[in-house]
């Protein structure tokens, strides 16, 4: 995955937005769906289960970028030693 361009930070982002989007996928079908609040809830628990492996694969590509050296930004950033 690195290879191909995605970092750390893009899952760490698509985990976030994927918790805005189970909350709005739980509240569209309440209201689109005449289904009942079971229905909204499978919805809403199944969206909010992306959220735990888009965190996994921040984590994993970040130890991946610690190791090759092309971890960036200032949350990540080695304070040397004075």
């Amino acid at each position: 995955m690195h290879d191909m361009g995605i970092r750390s930070e893009h899952a760490y982002l698509a985990g976030v937005a994927s918790i805005g989007l189970s909350v709005a996928s739980w509240f569209a079908s309440m209201k689109a769906e005449q289904a009942g609040i079971e229905r909204a809830d499978r919805w809403g628990i199944f969206v909010g289960e992306w959220a735990p492996t888009f965190i996994g694969l921040g984590l994993a590509l970040s130890h991946y970028e610690q190791q090759e050296g092309t971890l960036s930004g200032s949350l990540h950033a080695v304070k040397e030693a004075s």
